[in-house]
């Protein structure tokens, strides 16, 4: 039944409904903290879907990919808050309040500036592949980090290691999601507004990323992925199409850097660390790669897991007469979990068919 078209329809609305209640019924429980976890993992969904393009349908391992997002953060956090007004008395002159450009018109630099940024890091490694491209991609992201924690002199651009605070918050046709909305005996709060936002984005990117796998890019991508010397050979200018996997992958980061920015309404560099590409990696690889539906279901438990194993963590710890501190449990356990998943599946929690079978063959 589930295989017909009728099947389809009830559970895509099932499925549908369930996405669209799930932070109200957490809200209503009078706890924000889940309905925020929730925000945080579809961020991570956002991340992954773009790395996924880069090494799911092109095989480029890139373990700097939260250089990106870093890129789209500090883009928002400098053109939407007062930061540089105050910093710089001629932009003071000029804009009195502060730069607070349209947030719509800031993403869509982001995703630019992410994009040629992007571009730049693959323009000088199109020639390595595997671990030299991984240490390369990894050291671009570690020089973004550094960059950002030290550009505040001689001249202060980023504001180093304290950050930037005091973000706009996000306008959505006149309805500011970082205040409370009011629906008859329903209060929507901030954190709950940002969901169908984040939701709505999520959507897209899966929707974007599917054309990109059904469209010649896409499959040109895959034959890179899977001979690139056979893909030179049919024709396939494998150069042009990597640097547009870097930057294609790269603008979904910048897109998720301005969300965060804003749902935050604070930025520092200790957000972009080596784990955090890390950990996006592992969203990809653990789900499935190149498989949509394996990569929003790694980087959703990744994102949730350290949250639900806090409730078993300080057990334990208790355990231990407090020699373990939960943080370090916490860690622990995710990798054991991870261990243990890549052994029974190698190929991912939620492989692509065409790969699975490619593999068993």
């Amino acid at each position: 039944m589930l295989n017909t078209k009728t099947g389809k329809f009830i559970v895509f609305l099932i499925a549908a409904a369930a996405l669209l209640l799930l932070p109200i019924i957490l809200q209503s429980t009078g706890s924000n903290s889940w309905v925020r976890i929730l925000d945080i993992a579809l961020l991570y969904v956002l991340l992954a879907l773009g790395l996924n393009i880069v090494v799911g349908y092109a095989g480029l391992l890139d373990l700097g990919y939260i250089a990106f997002f870093a890129v789209g953060a500090y883009v928002f956090a400098l053109l939407g808050s007062p930061h540089l007004a105050n910093t710089f008395p001629a932009i003071q002159a000029m804009f009195p309040d502060g730069l607070h450009y349209s947030i719509w018109w800031v993403m869509l630099l982001a995703a630019i500036i992410a994009g040629v940024v992007g571009m730049i890091l693959g323009a000088p490694t199109l020639k390595l592949r595997g671990d030299y491209l991984a240490i390369i991609t990894l050291g671009f992201g570690e020089i973004i980090r550094i960059f950002l924690l030290n550009m505040d002199r001689p001249v202060n651009i980023t504001n180093g290691p304290k950050g930037i605070s005091q973000i706009d918050t996000i306008s959505v046709f006149g309805l500011d999601l970082g205040k409370r909305l009011t629906i008859g005996d329903f209060t929507f709060q901030p954190v709950t507004l940002y969901y169908y936002l984040f939701l709505f984005f999520v959507v897209l990117s899966v929707i974007i990323s599917y054309r990109l796998q059904d469209s010649r890019i896409g499959r040109a991508w895959m034959a890179i992925r899977e001979d690139e010397i056979a893909a030179k050979a049919m024709g396939l200018n494998t150069r042009n199409l990597k640097l547009l996997a870097f930057g294609m992958g790269a603008s979904f980061g910048g897109v998720s850097g301005v969300l965060f920015a804003s749902f935050q309404r604070f930025v520092s560099p200790e957000s972009f660390s080596l784990m955090e590409s890390v950990m996006v990696v592992a969203m990809v690889v653990l789900g499935g790669i190149g498989h949509i539906p394996g990569v929003i279901l790694g980087a959703l438990l990744l994102a949730g897991l350290p949250e639900l194993l806090r409730h078993v963590a300080h057990p334990l710890t208790a355990m231990t007469d407090g020699r373990l501190a939960p943080e370090i449990l916490r860690q622990l356990l995710i990798a054991l979990a991870m261990v243990v998943v890549m052994l029974i599946r190698p190929k991912g929690l939620w492989p692509a068919p065409e790969h699975g079978k490619s593999l068993s063959k």
